[in-house]
């Protein structure tokens, strides 16, 4: 499938505007459809890169550090596939590492690169998931997603303040009674602050 253009995409914009009922040649709506398309870029980024490489840069001096590394309140914002309308909360990350950890700020670019995407909330917290467990190999991952959807809250069902709630535990952190209790303790005590 070939890409379009900006100039598609800015014609497309234009479409939606008359498709709307507004003239796209009036004065405060002149420089929309390049607007549109340059934040769509933006709020699409996901697509122009693979969230794994954030993962790849490790660091093995840990002085035997074995516990949880939970990352909380991590800024989500994306787009539901079905009505592309936006997607926003925040998402804490944790796993147990075997012999190395990764720079906490690549695990935000992980969630924000999943995340600027067309997606599902379930989707993303197992894709998040997958991408830790599959490049840093730990004893166990952690994802749990926080997020308001437009898709139901301005439209449709409208119900404002409505939240959805996923998660995604694997190894350990799934399987071991103490570590799961551990790590939604972290996340819930990362949710308070």
């Amino acid at each position: 499938m070939s890409k379009p253009s900006q100039a598609d995409a800015e014609a497309a914009v234009r479409t939606l505007l008359e498709w709307a009922g507004d003239d796209p040649s009036r004065e405060g709506l002149l420089d929309t459809p390049e607007r549109v398309a340059k934040s769509y870029r933006e709020l699409f980024s996901g697509y122009e890169t693979d969230p794994r490489g954030y993962l790849e840069r490790t660091f093995q001096e840990v002085a035997g550090y074995d516990q949880l590394v939970v990352l909380s309140n991590i800024r989500v914002v994306s787009f539901c596939e079905h009505h592309m309308l936006p997607v926003t909360g925040v998402a804490h990350v944790g796993y147990l590492p075997t012999n190395k950890v990764v720079g906490i700020s690549k695990l935000a670019r992980v969630v924000n690169g999943f995340a600027r995407r067309l997606q599902i909330q379930e989707k993303l917290t197992a894709e998040i998931a997958q991408a830790i467990e599959d490049v840093l190999q730990p004893q166990g991952v952690g994802v749990v997603i926080e997020a308001e959807h437009s898709c139901m809250t301005l439209r449709g069902v409208n119900t404002p303040g409505s939240r959805l709630t996923t998660s995604s535990l694997r190894g350990v952190v799934r399987d071991d009674p103490r570590t799961r209790a551990e790590f939604l303790r972290l996340v819930r005590q990362g949710s308070a602050a």
